[in-house]
C-alpha cells in the first residue's frame, strides 16, 4: 500500500526555513504571504499500514518538535499526530 507522510514543525516551534521563504517571497514580488512553514513529504510503500505510526514516532518525525499526518493513497487519511 502506498502512503504519504506529511511532516511539519509544531505550532510555536522556530522554523528558520519557513521564515527565510516568508522574507524572500515579497522580494520576488509575491505580496500578502504570511505564516510560511516548511516541512517534509515522505512517500513509501508498506505491507502493513498499521506500522506507519510507529515508523513516524521512531524515525520519520521528531515527535517533540514535529507533527505528522499519514495519508493512505487509496483515499483513506490517517489521524494527524497530537
Amino acid at each position: 500500500m502506498r502512503a504519504r507522510v506529511l511532516i511539519r514543525p509544531k505550532a510555536g516551534i522556530l522554523d528558520p526555513q519557513g521564515q527565510a521563504v516568508e522574507r524572500a517571497l515579497p522580494a520576488l514580488g509575491f505580496d500578502g504571504v504570511e505564516h510560511v512553514h516548511v516541512g517534509r513529504l515522505v512517500e513509501l510503500d508498506v505491507g502493513d499500514a498499521g506500522q506507519l505510526d510507529g515508523m513516524c514516532q521512531r524515525l520519520l518525525a521528531n515527535p517533540l518538535i514535529e507533527e505528522y499526518e499519514v495519508q493512505l493513497l487509496d483515499g483513506q487519511t490517517g489521524t494527524p499526530s497530537p
